[in-house]
């Protein structure tokens, strides 16, 4: 089946030069953690989960393999939608679940990559004969209102994606996710929870360096998308955990003074040894706090799904 795009006309590169140029021009500079994922990066990422310091990929696949016939139950749902959905590998086990339910008959996977979504689409279509795949392209955060509302939704936004967006731009998010779904329809949302720092940061900064290059790849894409001349290797990976706010933060940091140049910006961005720019924020949650946002944006929790360990939760909520 043919992917819907809500991202065409250029959309994508005009995204980029926004997020980049305000961004480098901000104190403190800072990058949206989207601009991670091209090719290079989506592999580093896969690489990443199957690091042993990496947990939450394995603690949300057990929680998934131990309760997903109990969330299919609870939402009753036909139809899933996956936010971000990638490989959606995942994924399947919902699948499974709500089919041996008796109830599924279709999926909608969303996401920005058009290649990985046909690819995803072709092989759901194969293990899945009669379930109705209906891609869309599009950005979550500026297009939920356009994405289908047939049948009886279970919104599943994973991997503790949320995490990257700030509390202000959570709330706004959430609401205007709250207000695309139907009476009935539900969101199924994963949490990474708040543990032992030492764990955190490990997670971030393993000793392989994947984590680093996956970071560092950020600067590859500006290079290759908007004519800029970083030297990435120039730039050290920075992984730390922010108690006040319960986040880790990842960071590059310039080791020596330097200017760079983005051509398609008509740019010049002048670093002072040290300074850093901040790629991204990753929540880390209370269920507690996860119930009280969820709340806010209108929405009711049926339950809440933890590993045995405690380090990551999915919360099923209704509006």
């Amino acid at each position: 089946m043919a992917v819907i795009d809500h991202l065409d006309g250029g959309y994508l590169r005009q995204a980029l030069e926004h997020d980049v140029r305000t961004g480098l021009t901000s104190t403190p500079r800072w990058l949206p953690p989207k601009w991670f994922y091209d090719e290079t990066g989506s592999d580093l990422f896969s690489r990443i989960t199957r690091l042993d310091e990496y947990y939450p990929t394995r603690r949300e696949l057990e929680i998934l393999r131990d309760n997903a016939a109990d969330i299919a139950a609870r939402s009753g749902a036909d139809t899933l939608v996956e936010l971000g959905s990638g490989t959606s590998e995942k994924t399947v086990l919902l699948l499974d679940a709500l089919a041996a339910a008796g109830t599924l008959r279709s999926y909608t996977p969303v996401d920005v990559d058009a290649v990985t979504l046909e690819a995803a689409t072709r092989r759901l279509a194969a293990d899945y004969p009669g379930l109705a795949v209906r891609p869309v392209r599009a950005d979550f955060e500026r297009h939920l209102s356009l994405l289908p509302r047939d049948g009886r939704r279970m919104v599943a936004f994973l991997g503790g994606t949320v995490g990257n967006l700030p509390p202000a731009a959570r709330e706004v998010f959430l609401k205007e996710l709250r207000s695309t779904l139907r009476p009935g329809d539900t969101l199924l949302l994963g949490t990474d929870l708040v543990k032992d720092v030492r764990r955190l940061v490990a997670a971030y900064d393993d000793e392989e360096g994947v984590t680093a290059a996956f970071n560092r790849n950020v600067l590859h894409v500006i290079n290759r998308e908007l004519g800029a001349d970083f030297e990435p290797d120039a730039f050290e990976h920075v992984a730390r955990y922010d108690a006040d706010n319960e986040w880790m933060e990842m960071r590059l940091r310039a080791s020596t003074a330097m200017k760079v140049r983005l051509a398609a910006l008509d740019l010049s961005v002048a670093f002072e040894s040290g300074e850093e720019i901040r790629t991204e924020i990753s929540a880390k949650f209370r269920e507690e706090g996860v119930r009280a946002e969820l709340e806010t944006a209108g929405l009711r929790v049926i339950r809440s799904y933890t590993d045995p360990a405690g380090d990551f939760a999915l919360t099923l909520s209704v509006r």
